[in-house]
């Protein structure tokens, strides 16, 4: 296994050890999640993965899902097409255990634990950045798998319109319009979308459960993002953002087969540098995930999480030392609902740590948080993060961290269900690395082990949720960045080993829905103003339940692109998803789209 993973690895970094007299791929990529503070991608000592707007353009992409499936550590599953339940994966973790924020802000279900990631449209997305390996140390609860990290968009230079008009397969259409600018000390964005499709089937077969209901499984989101940004005086900035979505949904189920959803952030930021040595930051936030439920337009079911935060951050730098980031969290989780919860509120309390600094050739990084969960013990997490600089452009990292998980409302209180003696979901995780950074781009290869203990599933001996459940989970990742014009590609490949090791039967067995092989590669040529590119995506075969009987094969998808750019100020866009029409499932019985194609008019 090992000997494929480095050799996969060798072959796909090959091209980005290869250097060129004329520097194209920018080599300082700069990402703020893994470390809090605005690293590059070679100096955060973690694996991360970037995507910009422009990307996001160039490769189409109509959803979050088009946007991480199939990327390093990444696996995505979903129950349907458009709008449906979407769960992701980092590193083989459970869905419960990814950390999402908006623009700093943690977004969620507090009853689930998890976030539909099928309800933020990629029209109101800037960037997104992918921290794979623990990170509780520095945002507490959740992050056993990684975060990801969603900024909306945000305007500079003068006053631009963003107009899109797309459609295609299933009655699909998606409309947005946007503005963006800045002048002086004052930036603007704002975007309004709304997004359609008449859907198809989401299960395929008869019977079963939930059942299968042979109709069109539509689905509706409307979208309006805004930001306003503000530089009082030097060193100090502040802005104002919003965003919510509001999705209709139709699918098929026994209890209930409609959705009505809502999605908000609302958040404001405040960074001031008195001093060249001393920063601060100050976030305040709110968060709404909500759906109603209902049953062939009978209302059935209702939950509300409302989720209110407070975040402080201090950054020092010592002059010759290193920089040192000390803060205070704090978070209250509110649920509302037709079921009735023994408990519907709960605070969060942590303080945390953070000392980077160069010694000679070495990179260290190290951090500490201590969290305080109503009602509940306290816990500490802390991550040691180490790198050396081989000469030139190469350098090695080793690290070991530490995260856990609260358990979630519905496991604590849920009628029937719920055990409020459950204690945390906690991990222990290594991971090894080495990375290339050159003129034409950059390959990575890491290597990682995480044991997750006291995870929390149904017992069926007491009918209630239990810490019954370990899991060991081994892999090894490698990316590929290559630029070298007209060209650009990029490459990913992973190897999972995700085992369950719970003191029931199957011990040993795969951890349901997640492939041991997973691979992707973007290619794009583009020359004056035409630009075609392709997308192709592998994943191994996975197993849909922990005892490893429903097995889904493993699959590979293509997707087309074109563009063309009659004047500078409009872009003509095709896209071909699944040419191959191949016809395959991420979670067991749930249809995907065959072969199918949209086109898009963007004007600015």
């Amino acid at each position: 296994m090992w000997r494929r993973t480095i050799l996969a690895g060798l072959v796909l970094g090959i091209p980005a050890l290869v250097q060129a007299q004329e520097p194209q791929y920018r080599v300082d990529t700069v990402n703020v999640t893994a470390t809090r503070t605005a690293r590059t991608v070679d100096d955060a000592l973690a694996s991360v993965t970037v995507i910009d707007r422009a990307e996001i353009e160039r490769v189409q992409a109509r959803s979050v899902e088009d946007l991480l499936r199939g990327l390093a550590g990444v696996s995505v599953s979903a129950s349907g097409g458009a709008g449906k339940e979407t769960s992701v994966f980092l590193r083989g973790s459970e869905e419960d255990h990814v950390l999402v924020l908006v623009d700093g802000i943690k977004v969620g279900s507090a009853t689930t634990g998890t976030v539909s990631f099928q309800d933020l449209p990629v029209d109101a997305i800037e960037r997104v950045e992918v921290v794979r390996g623990p990170c509780s140390s520095l945002y507490g609860s959740e992050a056993i798998g990684g975060v990801i990290q969603f900024f909306t968009r945000s305007g500079r230079g003068r006053l631009t319109p963003d107009l899109v008009a797309a459609g295609g397969a299933f009655g699909t259409y998606n409309g947005s319009a946007g503005v963006f600018g800045g002048g002086g000390r004052t930036t603007f964005a704002g975007v309004v979308s709304r997004f359609g499709t008449d859907g198809f089937n989401a299960r395929r077969g008869s019977g079963g459960y939930p059942p299968s209901e042979p109709d069109k499984d539509g689905y509706r989101n409307t979208l309006v993002s805004t930001r306003v940004g503000w530089q009082p005086g030097a060193g100090t900035e502040t802005d104002l953002h919003y965003l919510r979505t509001e999705g209709k949904n139709s699918y098929d189920g026994s209890f209930v087969n409609e959705s009505e959803s809502v999605q908000e952030v609302i958040g404001g930021r405040l960074r001031a540098a008195p001093t060249g040595w001393y920063s601060f930051t100050t976030i305040l936030g709110s968060s709404q995930d909500r759906s109603s439920n209902s049953k062939d337009g009978v209302f059935r079911t209702r939950f509300d999480t409302r989720r209110y935060s407070v975040d402080l951050q201090n950054d020092i730098d010592l002059p010759g030392a290193g920089l040192l980031t000390a803060g205070f969290g704090w978070q209250e989780d509110r649920i509302r609902s037709t079921t009735s919860y023994e408990a519907t509120k709960r605070g969060t309390a942590g303080l945390f740590g953070q000392y980077q600094t160069v010694v000679g050739r070495n990179r260290i990084r190290l951090s500490l948080r201590r969290d305080a969960i109503q009602g509940s013990a306290g816990h500490t997490t802390g991550c040691a993060a180490w790198g050396y600089n081989l000469g030139g452009v190469a350098s090695i990292t080793a690290s070991y961290g530490t995260a856990f998980k609260t358990p979630t409302f519905n496991e604590l209180y849920y009628p029937g269900f719920g055990n409020h003696s459950l204690r945390f979901e906690s991990s222990k995780s290594f991971e090894v690395g080495v990375s290339r950074t050159g003129t034409l781009g950059r390959a990575s290869l890491s290597a990682f082990e995480n044991r997750v203990e006291n995870l929390v599933a149904y017992d069926a001996s007491t009918q209630m949720a239990m810490n019954v459940d370990r899991a060991r989970i081994r892999g090894a990742e490698s990316q590929l960045a290559f630029y070298r014009r007209p060209w650009e590609a990029r490459g990913s490949f992973t190897l999972l080993d995700p085992q369950y090791r719970g003191s029931t039967a199957g011990a040993g067995d795969v951890l349901a829905r997640r492939a041991r092989r997973a691979g992707r590669l973007d290619v794009d040529y583009s020359h004056a103003r035409f630009g075609i590119g392709a997308t192709l995506v592998s994943e191994g075969r996975r197993y849909d339940d922990l005892a490893n009987t429903v097995l889904m094969p493993a699959y590979a998808t293509l997707a087309l692109r074109v563009e063309y750019r009659p004047v500078a100020w409009c872009r003509a866009q095709v896209r071909v998803e699944n040419l191959l029409d191949a016809r395959y499932e991420t979670a067991a019985t749930y249809n995907q789209a065959g072969r199918n194609v949209y086109a898009t008019l963007r004007v600015r």
